[in-house]
């Protein structure tokens, strides 16, 4: 496996973990967390949507969406589960 994809699942690993903690402590409501993550997800798709191919629209996305499935507790926690649930479901939310 690349090096770089690794990082990668560490940093959003790190991420979920602060936003979980944030969501524990009060400071946001799952609601808000939801909220910030679709509207930085939608405003960075939107950004460049001629410039890139739906693949790579869908590489932007990613995380976004995987953040959002880590908060609310899907997949169990686990990456692999997660991203399978995102792989699931993404053709769900390139639609809205």
């Amino acid at each position: 496996m690349n090096t770089a994809n690794l990082q990668l699942e560490g940093l959003y690993a790190a991420l979920a973990a602060i936003i979980g903690t944030l969501q524990q402590k009060g400071v946001l409501s799952q609601e808000e967390i939801e909220r910030c993550l679709q509207d930085a997800e939608e405003s960075t798709a939107r950004d460049r949507p001629h410039e890139l191919s739906p693949a790579h629209i869908d590489a932007i996305r990613f995380p976004f969406r995987y953040l959002r499935a880590a908060s609310k507790g899907e997949g169990a926690g686990s990456f692999a589960a997660i991203t399978a649930q995102i792989g699931m479901t993404k053709d769900d939310t390139n639609r809205g």
